[in-house]
């Protein structure tokens, strides 16, 4: 992705690769792009309401076409799982839901055996980004 013109292309390319997938985990530096990406998934989905991380609230809920539910969870601030596990995540990530998880390193013992691992990686000069997508 060479500018933001190319993020709905990236994530038609994403949405392909994780046809069967229902855990996606993005990976990737701050500013790196993850929840752009995140925002221009849950538009070709179909959801209508503002996608934002949850940083905070560690979860949003959103509700895409046909009235699909679509979890994004950001676990950036969590200091330890724990705070994972008392939001549900487990719950979440077995629901059947597209969960789309940020910074999923840091609840590494929570995560279910099999995903879709997205790692966003931007140059030097913090002009391009490079989408690498792996099936675990």
């Amino acid at each position: 992705m060479s500018s933001l013109a190319d993020v709905p292309a990236a994530a038609s390319v994403l949405l392909e690769a994780a046809h069967q997938a229902q855990i996606v985990l993005f990976e990737g530096e701050m500013g790196a792009g993850k929840t752009t990406l995140i925002k221009e998934i849950c538009l070709q989905l179909g959801v209508r309401e503002n996608v934002s991380s949850p940083t905070f609230a560690l979860v949003n809920e959103y509700e895409a076409a046909e009235g699909n539910l679509i979890y994004h969870f950001d676990f950036y601030r969590i200091r330890e799982e724990r705070e994972a596990l008392d939001i549900g995540a487990p719950e979440y990530f077995e629901s059947g839901r597209l969960c789309l998880i940020e910074w999923p390193s840091m609840i590494p013992n929570l995560l279910p055996e099999h995903y879709l691992l997205v790692t966003l990686q931007a140059d030097a000069e913090n002009q391009a980004r490079t989408m690498t997508i792996n099936q675990v």
